[in-house]
């Protein structure tokens, strides 16, 4: 422990980088309350107007990872709150949303008092359906977090003594706020968000602050002066007077964003700092782009979805996949997943043989909270899916006849990953590559080197390894003249597979069978 605690704090990953931030916060860490350690508060937040996606999944993921990191570098105490914003106007209804003439019905009022539009007795309001779901989604994940509802914390009270302190320093929240606005928003603005007490909704209106200890203020609502308690559920605040609350009333010390709400940050800080505390620590995070380099849209529905994701690749390559790079805008599309499945088994098989320094680099020491499972995959994905391609079959235990000839001592008991892999492999064939595959016919050239290849395997003992059949494809190549040499590895995959790419052919010919890929050779010389 002492040898991964001095790497950690030495550590270039970007985990520990973040950590390094909260212990300058606390050079000497955190006071404690009541005589016992304070731990150290992250927050993730949620807007429960939707249903939970691949943004919440990788913010609490990445939050997690840093929130391990210092664990990792200090032992102290730790805290995830995952908050759900359900005091929120319901400002329009989706389109993908049943009952949605009754939804209309509600516009404006918090989502906790919305009814649930979905076949759910067990959950009163849209907020409490989806609240929920978010529960069950984190639960999937195995996430060790606090659940805090905003109409929970505003409604008892717990917001309470903040709230008086936002109206005490109001003109200086709104010295704050103004600024960042339009002409005609600043005529109306005001950081109190009133719930009617006629309607239920939530009141965009100016505030008048009446007494700001008794949380008494007024305003005006279809011509008609009203004084009015702002305390306990009367009201809410606005977005980023709202997110500055949240820090301070519940000691926030981390919490990450995403690229476009950098301005949200800049003024939640301000605000944060007027009300006496300092703003948490955290970083902004680049956003992850369709194919086409379009920002990632849930109501567009661009890009890959976690369930999609995890129908044709395995969690551990998602998390894999979003710990890599945060700050690096990048393309989230159903074209990575094979390249990121394989490079994050590379990188499980080089973990154990690495020092402690090489190991806190490494990726899967993130994914799995530093206790990454032993490496038990002989096969690549990429030559899972030329293997499913040139089978032509979906049939899995056919697969695996293929896949114990290069692998015999792995069965579907023993390598339970490799089994679902394949399974994966086949759904990524199926949707993706299947339609994709064009053999052409060999030029002259290329017909005499897969001429003289067939007779290599022919020559072959029926167990070569892959290596032995590697050479074998190398030096044929160069006999051939091929320069670069990648031209003729090109040649094999668009005449045998019928694709540009394609996998080292000693190990695809050890895979598929010397027999087999003659076949291959032979329908591409009669083509």
């Amino acid at each position: 422990m002492n040898a991964l605690r001095e790497a950690a704090l030495e550590s270039k990953a970007w985990p520990y980088e973040e950590a390094r931030k909260l212990l300058k916060r606390y050079p000497d860490g955190k006071p404690a309350k009541d005589g016992k350690p304070a731990p150290i508060i992250f927050q993730t937040g949620y807007g429960p107007s939707g249903l939970p996606h691949l943004g919440t999944f990788q913010e609490v993921a990445r939050t997690e990872m840093v929130r391990h990191a210092l664990e990792e570098m200090t032992g102290w105490p730790t805290k995830l709150i995952s908050f759900s914003d359900d005091m929120d106007g319901m400002r329009k209804v989706a389109e993908n949303l049943p009952n949605r003439d009754m939804l209309a019905e509600h516009l404006d009022e918090p989502l906790c008092k919305v009814p649930n539009p979905f076949d759910d007795s067990e959950h009163e309001s849209f907020a409490a359906h989806n609240n929920a779901i978010l529960r069950t989604f984190l639960d999937r994940y195995g996430f060790d977090y606090e659940f805090l509802a905003s109409s929970d914390c505003y409604q008892s009270g717990r917001f309470d003594e903040t709230l008086k302190l936002v109206l005490e320093r109001y003109d200086k929240i709104m010295d704050v706020m103004l600024p960042t606005l339009g002409e005609e928003r600043r005529a109306t603005y005001s950081p109190v968000l009133p719930i009617s007490p006629k309607s239920g909704k939530v009141l965009q209106v100016p505030v008048e602050i009446l007494d700001a200890q008794a949380g008494m203020v007024r305003f005006v609502e279809e011509g008609e002066p009203i004084e009015h308690c702002i305390l306990s559920g009367g009201a809410k605040l606005q977005w980023k007077v709202d997110w500055a609350l949240r820090w301070v009333a519940l000691g926030i010390d981390y919490e990450m964003a995403g690229k476009d709400l950098i301005d949200s940050v800049t003024q939640s800080s301000k605000i944060t700092r007027v009300l006496g505390t300092k703003p948490p620590e955290g970083f902004n995070f680049e956003l992850f782009l369709d194919e086409n380099g379009q920002k990632i849209s849930k109501t567009r529905g661009n890009g890959v979805t976690i369930d999609e994701w995890l129908t044709y690749a395995p969690e551990e390559s998602l998390h894999f996949y979003i710990y890599r790079e945060p700050k690096k805008a990048k393309q989230l599309s159903f074209g990575i997943i094979p390249k990121a499945v394989d490079e994050y088994y590379r990188f499980l098989a080089a973990y154990p043989d690495q020092e402690w320094k090489e190991r806190l680099g490494n990726p899967v020491h993130h994914v799995h909270r530093g206790n990454p499972p032993a490496a038990n995959m002989p096969i690549s994905f990429a030559l899972l899916l030329n293997l499913v391609s040139v089978a032509h079959t979906d049939d899995k235990d056919l697969l695996w006849g293929f896949v114990q000839r290069y692998a015999p001592e792995a069965t579907p008991e023993t390598h339970p990953a490799l089994d679902a892999l394949i399974g994966h492999a086949l759904a990524y064939f199926r949707d993706f590559v299947a339609d994709s595959l064009e053999r052409r016919a060999p030029d002259a050239r290329e017909a005499a080197a897969l001429r003289d290849l067939d007779e290599a395997l022919a020559a072959m003992p029926a167990d070569a390894d892959a290596e032995m059949l590697q050479n074998a494809v190398f030096e044929i190549g160069k006999k051939h003249d091929f320069d670069p040499l990648r031209d003729w590895f090109k040649a094999l995959y668009e005449t045998l597979l019928g694709s540009s790419q394609g996998p080292r052919m000693g190990s695809f010919t050890a895979l598929y069978g010397i027999d087999n890929v003659r076949k291959l050779i032979a329908e591409a010389l009669a083509a």
